[in-house]
């Protein structure tokens, strides 16, 4: 298998990539990343060596470029993963999430029919998504499904639920075999400080306040990343052409819950005394059109392809916790702009 995977170098892509690097030795991983803020090489340092693992900066929505490497590896799967993903950022600026999530995924789409038409044998789009494009349940009812109709609510998440039409129209319109999957929110280490987990850790490390949207009544399915980063293998390896799967992490948890969780475990973990990181905490006004709940029905991918995550949020968050003391470095090379010199030399920008 010749993989291209997209967004690479980002949060839930390096786990993917470091996970089929190491576990498909004849494999080819091709990892094509325009390293964005939210892309970093530090991520990647400890398999950037390795035989069957090449890096490419471009942007997805580069037709010359993404042909070339279509070309010269004979790409046979595509795995994408490469989003503007942070909802608060598609509220300031929506159109660089439609050029991303919409015309980028387009353009893989069609670099990838015109490279594979007539031989599908043996090729796969996988296209990652978010559980976001469902829209908001309400407290108490049923979990999103595969089934459920489409209700995205913010930018951010009508830019991949177009996404994910146009992936289904390529299947149905060319027989493009394609599968997507529809994820909770993940977390877990490399994960950018813009999000709830990694900001409230980050704040408490350095007793900054810690910003809670409204009342922090709004509910989240947690999913440990390299759950997730199996999950994907599974699909990438098992899964059936035309079929969606739901990834969830069987752990809804209210805002504010998990952070006094977080405030409570940091407190213990740094001798500070009880309660003092909760001080911490600052109600701000909500964001618009908060969702309020999501939860995965993650049953199908359970029942036909056997994966159900290995992590509760409470081994998850601990192993998440004692990642971030333990790599302070990174941290903080991510909170200062610095990851972005790694590249930056190394591509002479």
């Amino acid at each position: 298998m010749n993989i291209l995977i997209t967004g690479g170098a980002g949060f839930i892509g390096s786990h993917v990539v470091r996970r089929l690097v190491t576990n498909y030795p004849h494999d080819n991983i091709i990892n094509l990343d325009v390293l964005t803020y939210a892309g970093n090489l530090e991520n990647l340092k400890d398999i950037q060596d390795k035989p069957n693992y090449i890096f490419v900066k471009g942007d997805i929505g580069d037709e010359a470029l993404v042909d070339e490497l279509f070309k010269k590896h004979h790409i046979t799967h595509v795995v994408h993963l490469a989003a503007e993903s942070h909802v608060d950022r598609s509220i300031k600026d929506p159109l660089i999430f439609l050029k991303t999530n919409i015309i980028g995924t387009a353009n893989l789409l069609q670099v990838a029919k015109k490279h594979w038409s007539g031989d599908y044998n043996g090729k796969l789009f996988y296209h990652i998504s978010t559980d976001e494009v469902y829209g908001s349940l309400e407290m108490g009812t049923d979990m999103f499904t595969e089934e459920t109709a489409y209700d995205p609510r913010s930018p951010y998440s009508a830019s991949k639920a177009s996404s994910d039409h146009l992936v289904r129209a390529f299947y149905h319109t060319y027989h493009m075999p394609v599968v997507i999957s529809n994820c909770s929110n993940n977390y877990g280490p490399n994960h950018f400080p813009e999000k709830l987990i990694p900001l409230m850790l980050h704040n408490i490390i350095h007793k900054k306040p810690l910003p809670v949207y409204g009342k922090g009544e709004n509910v989240r399915d947690w999913l440990y990343v390299e759950d997730h980063a199996r999950a994907i293998d599974v699909i990438l390896h098992h899964g059936k052409p035309g079929e969606t799967y739901n990834i969830g992490g069987h752990n809804e948890w209210k805002n504010i819950d998990i952070v006094h969780y977080l405030c409570d475990a940091m407190d213990a973990k740094l001798g500070r005394s009880s309660g003092e990181s909760r001080e911490l905490i600052t109600y701000v006004t909500d964001r618009a059109g908060h969702d309020l709940r999501y939860a995965i029905d993650a049953s199908k991918i359970k029942n036909e392809l056997g994966w159900v995550p290995a992590e509760t949020f409470e081994t998850g968050i601990a192993k998440t916790i004692d990642w971030y003391l333990h790599n302070q470095e990174w941290l903080d090379h991510v909170t200062s702009g610095a990851y972005q010199e790694y590249y930056e030399k190394m591509y002479h920008e």
